[in-house]
């Protein structure tokens, strides 16, 4: 037990036990052995989380700061973590299994989640009102941009410290209050950054951290009555039933959710670039991203030497420990997932699609390894074609025209990502106005930054994170109206 570390919770600027002692044992996916523990929080914890983020925003002040005192802690906030950057990585990686070269560049100075804190301090003061014209002379309306108070935030496990930023920054820009509750298989990076956060002079219960199981933890946070406003980034059922819980009180929710995100390849693509393009939008991260580009829709005259090159590329990289520097694809962050994704794979090969890279092969007796999968000319009605793996799993399919490609890279439940690779700039942004995602990426995959909106359409979601649109998710509007009349009418003459 001596090299099990124990996480405890946090609120109004402290470490907590849960109240229970309950505890949930957390895994490093890369020996499959349990590394820490983390609160199991059930009532009382979330009752004084909610209560310390509520008091600090009532009484504390934190939305009622002036916008430039709440930049300066913003900045500091972007400043902080930056210091800290390889000890928030290495934790990160110990606990769901990201390599370090996927987390710990982003952290560093100048990088983009660490720009995201510096991005939305910038604009604490610029989400100004409006004047509206009004038809008599001595009627004055105008419109403010007001924080909803306290706001409960869900995250997903696969990448913990990204997806907290996007969120986190905007939200207490606005000038909301937060509790946050990390998945239960990967909230130790979450709780390590509240130790960082101290450094920054963050008042106390602006940011507050739950841990636990999302039907004893996150249904209680979401449907708690001080909880004003919910952000979610999860699976598309996941959040369906957080929307489910948050309308109970009519409560707003901004929700990312899950993808199975097309990547059109046209025959004039130059095919290094969009072989290895394409690669680097499914492979990298084990294809534990909510983008995954893992439907290969690719033009019939091309489509035997793309996969063929495909094939070839990708069977190269090493699946292997985060620690080792040659490697270039990790495990998947948890057993769950994992036994997930093999039985995927499994049906796949069951349904009779042509496997021509067997991912399996990765899999050892210590951690939870799969590599580089790939299924040819899988149809588009297929199961695999059609629900996300969230794995090392690609598909291709070919196509002959392009309202062909557009009708079957359109021809989905989703719409958070999409893809597109030709020479011919315009018509690849002609097909790219004509896909239904909210990201579409051309002749490039993966990019990212804090002032460029990314959500989704379909059930991909709604809301936006990231840029102006993020931050208008988290303020809410009112409408005032001002008499300069001082001689008012009676209304019963």
């Amino acid at each position: 037990m001596t090299d099990i570390r124990t996480f405890q919770y946090f609120a109004d600027n402290q470490f907590h036990d849960p109240i229970d002692d309950q505890w949930i044992d957390s895994e490093n996916p890369a020996t499959g052995q349990v590394w820490a523990r983390i609160p199991d929080c059930r009532e009382g914890d979330i009752n004084r989380a909610v209560t310390a983020a509520r008091t600090a925003f009532d009484e504390g002040g934190w939305g009622r700061m002036h916008p430039a005192e709440r930049s300066r802690i913003m900045r500091r906030i972007g400043d902080v973590i930056s210091t800290h950057a390889d000890r928030l990585g290495s934790i990160e990686t110990r606990d769901n299994g990201k390599l370090p070269g996927q987390i710990n560049p982003a952290l560093q100075p100048g990088a983009w989640l660490v720009d995201s804190w510096h991005y939305y301090a910038g604009m604490c003061d610029k989400f100004e009102g409006s004047v509206i014209p009004a038809e008599a002379p001595d009627i004055h309306n105008y419109m403010t941009w007001e924080p909803f108070g306290v706001v409960a935030q869900i995250l997903p496990w696969n990448s913990p410290l990204g997806t907290l930023i996007w969120k986190l920054a905007p939200c207490l820009a606005a000038g909301n209050t937060v509790v946050m509750k990390p998945s239960e298989q990967s909230s130790a990076s979450t709780l390590e950054l509240m130790d960082v956060l101290l450094e920054a002079d963050l008042p106390p219960g602006v940011l507050n951290v739950v841990t636990g199981y999302g039907p004893t933890t996150g249904a209680p946070l979401i449907d708690h009555p001080d909880v004003r406003m919910v952000s979610f980034t999860g699976g598309t059922n996941g959040g369906k039933a957080a929307a489910a819980i948050a309308a109970r009180q009519v409560k707003p929710i901004v929700m990312e959710l899950g993808g199975k995100s097309p990547q059109i390849i046209l025959p004039d693509a130059d095919l290094d670039l969009a072989v290895h393009g394409a690669a680097s939008g499914i492979f990298p991260a084990g294809g534990q991203s909510c983008i995954s580009g893992s439907r290969l829709l690719v033009h019939r005259s091309i489509i035997d030497e793309f996969t063929d090159r495909l094939v070839k590329v990708v069977s190269k990289a090493r699946v292997g420990p985060p620690d080792d520097p040659s490697t270039r694809i990790g495990p998947m962050a948890n057993k769950p997932h994992y036994d997930t994704v093999l039985s995927r794979i499994a049906a796949a090969v069951e349904a009779g699609h042509d496997l021509r890279l067997d991912g399996r092969s990765a899999c050892r007796d210590e951690g939870y390894y799969i590599g580089p999968t790939i299924f040819a000319n899988v149809p588009n009605s297929a199961d695999l074609a059609q629900h996300e793996v969230f794995g090392p799993v690609a598909s291709t399919e070919a196509w002959d025209d392009e309202d062909e490609a557009i009708t079957k890279a359109n021809d989905t439940i989703f719409g958070l990502a999409a893809g597109v690779w030709s020479r011919d700039v315009a018509r690849a942004m002609r097909m790219a106005a004509r896909i239904d995602a909210g990201t579409v990426y051309i002749n490039n995959y993966f990019n990212a930054a804090a002032q460029s909106p990314v959500g989704g359409f379909k059930q991909s979601g709604y809301g936006r994170e990231n840029g102006w649109e993020g931050m208008r998710c988290f303020l809410q509007t009112k409408s005032v109206w001002l008499s300069t009349n001082p001689d008012q009418p009676d209304p019963f003459a």
